[in-house]
């Protein structure tokens, strides 16, 4: 093993500050990213004169063996104190002394913030291409679902009828504001801290535009203190992960109460449920169970880096160290989790004969005889309560509210006439509301034709 620094230094550490701050068994996750930051960087170094084209090509070639060895290296960690002095050991014990040249202007604090930079943008594309398969999920079932009544709620009360689609395209507009979230991420992500290094920038003649460009950034920081101190764009991930996970959960939860043997609005396929142990009968939601359950860690996630940072002042300071670990389960959690969702949603199957049961319960017309009244020339306030006093003449008929005779309607408000009937039904209730942005089938198969036009699907 061999350190970046200790000249200063008459003492080891202690074993225990070994085991406490060496992060190799978290940070390995960057040893691509930082073979990649080295090879641009010594590149760089060259143009300012710092390695000839020759000791170049034998640091390059070096970089490229330890590339290739990346499963082995992770395979058996080494002792090393991180992923930047294990890179530069491994050169320095292939190439000796010139691959001590490496590290020439360049500190680990501008190195782990390019380093984490890249593997940010990396897990937001992945996790995109996630978001992707969860839009093509929900399009799906959406579009199978145009035609199925469904009951809308509020307070988990049976409130107003609605479609399954529109249910269903409610998660597609919360889902696209995450991918907006994590794009927002992304972008922040994509500058370059490169040549900053410890936190005055650097000594050399470095192109840092050009370290950008070959890094695949579209831009470079611009001041080197906030270069090496900023993690705004770990906590913009953070973010984004929580609220897509919040999202998924949400879904979860109201696939998990369709599901079951009291409600049975929906069953979900057997390759995203389990049985029990002792109960043979049992099938429970329990993947949308584990989904449901990676929200709260998520925003723990989230708080726990927004914690660390708060009180740190200018620049780099040692407790930036442990975002990793939280970024890093995070993201890789984001995925599988989005994976799993995209793949469970196509296997839902609707029972509409349970959800015709639950239409015709909670008085679901109500509101559409209030505001017919309304039209009628009554202020709503008043048609509210007039049909309040319907409700309790249909529960006390036992039926519900749009099933009460002319007659009994007329005599509790002279505003009811016969085409009162036109309003009395399910489908006239979803029909009425054809604005944009509401239930009514026409406005659904709007939303799903723009969609498909928008995807190119």
């Amino acid at each position: 093993m061999t350190k970046l620094w200790g000249g200063r230094f008459t003492q080891t550490l202690d074993p225990s500050a070994v085991d406490f701050s060496y992060s190799l068994s978290f940070d390995y996750e960057l040893l691509p990213y930082d073979i990649q930051l080295n090879r641009a960087y010594v590149d760089a170094l060259t143009t300012a004169g710092i390695f000839t084209t020759a000791e170049r090509d034998i640091v390059q070639a070096s970089l490229d063996r330890i590339r290739d060895r990346i499963p082995q290296i992770i395979a058996n960690l080494p002792d090393d104190e991180d992923v930047h002095s294990l890179v530069e050991r491994l050169v320095i014990d292939d190439v000796g002394d010139l691959g001590k040249k490496m590290h020439s202007g360049k500190s680990r604090n501008d190195q782990v913030a390019t380093d984490l930079r890249l593997y940010v943008k990396d897990a937001i594309e992945g996790i995109n291409t996630h978001i992707h398969a969860c839009f093509k999920a929900l399009y799906d079932l959406a579009s199978d679902h145009v035609d199925t009544v469904f009951p809308g709620f509020t307070h988990l009360q049976v409130a107003q009828p609605v479609v399954l689609a529109h249910h269903v395209l409610a998660y597609f507009e919360k889902f696209m504001r995450d991918q907006h979230r994590f794009a927002d991420a992304y972008e922040r992500a994509d500058q370059c801290p490169l040549g900053s290094a410890a936190l005055a920038g650097s000594n050399y003649p470095l192109d840092r535009y050009q370290l950008a460009e070959s890094l695949g950034f579209s831009d470079i920081t611009r001041n080197s203190m906030d270069a090496v101190s900023d993690r705004d764009f770990v906590l913009d991930a953070l973010y984004a992960a929580s609220m897509i996970t919040l999202h998924i959960s949400q879904f979860c939860e109201e696939l998990i109460l369709w599901s079951s043997s009291i409600v049975g609005f929906i069953t979900i396929g057997d390759a995203f449920t389990t049985g029990s142990s002792i109960m043979p009968q049992k099938k429970n939601p329990d993947i949308a169970e584990l989904l449901r359950g990676q929200a709260g860690a998520m925003l723990g996630q989230f708080v726990a880096v927004h914690e660390l940072i708060k009180g740190l002042p200018l620049t780099y300071n040692r407790d930036l160290q442990d975002d990793k670990k939280y970024l890093f389960t995070a993201l890789k959690t984001t995925q599988a989790s989005l994976n799993c969702f995209a793949k469970m949603i196509p296997t839902i199957r609707v029972n509409t004969d349970r959800i015709h049961a639950a239409l015709n319960s909670g008085h679901i017309l109500a509101t559409e005889i209030a505001d017919y009244l309304a039209m009628k020339g009554l202020p709503f306030r008043s048609a509210h309560e007039v049909v309040g006093q319907m409700v309790q003449e249909a529960e006390a008929q036992g039926c519900q509210v749009h099933e009460l005779p002319l007659s009994t309607l007329q005599t509790l408000s002279s505003h009811i006439k016969p085409d009162i009937h036109d309003w009395l039904s399910i489908e006239a209730a979803i029909s009425k509301k054809n604005g944009v942005g509401g239930t009514a089938k026409t406005s659904i198969r709007t939303q799903l034709h723009h969609i498909k036009e928008a995807f190119k699907w």
